[in-house]
């Protein structure tokens, strides 16, 4: 029998993956390697802020997640680049909307922002 999966139940595993996808991390990760393989510091030179830890560790998260494949390169020094496996090609479009939306939308998000933070002053 196939287990039934529901994001709204606090103990089901979907829940893990949803919180793996909601980071800004992984999302500007997928965002990065949707199109070819990119080696680590490439990535981390891209993705301005993100700490050389928190750059492995999700990695490794989205790796974990079958999102992301990582393949070693026996060169000198070892190269190690990160792609998407299938299964995290059929996020493409939804971490790109995602992840874009904050750039179409941001003026609209600070004025929202303005105007509760005014209310909220002179409550």
């Amino acid at each position: 029998m196939a287990y039934i999966y529901d994001i709204y139940e606090e103990n089901c595993p979907t829940r893990q993956v949803l919180d793996r996808l909601a980071d800004k991390w992984a999302l500007l990760i997928l965002d990065r390697v949707k199109h070819e393989p990119m080696r680590f510091n490439h990535l981390k030179r891209d993705i301005k802020g993100i700490s050389q830890k928190a750059l492995s560790q999700t990695l490794k998260k989205l790796e974990r997640d079958g999102l992301v494949s990582r393949t070693v390169h026996p060169t000198v020094p070892v190269t190690v680049a990160y792609a998407l496996t299938p299964l995290g090609a059929t996020l493409k479009e939804t971490v790109a909307a995602i992840a874009h939306w904050a750039e179409r939308h941001m003026d609209s998000v600070l004025d929202a922002q303005r105007a509760y933070d005014g209310a909220a002053a002179g409550r």
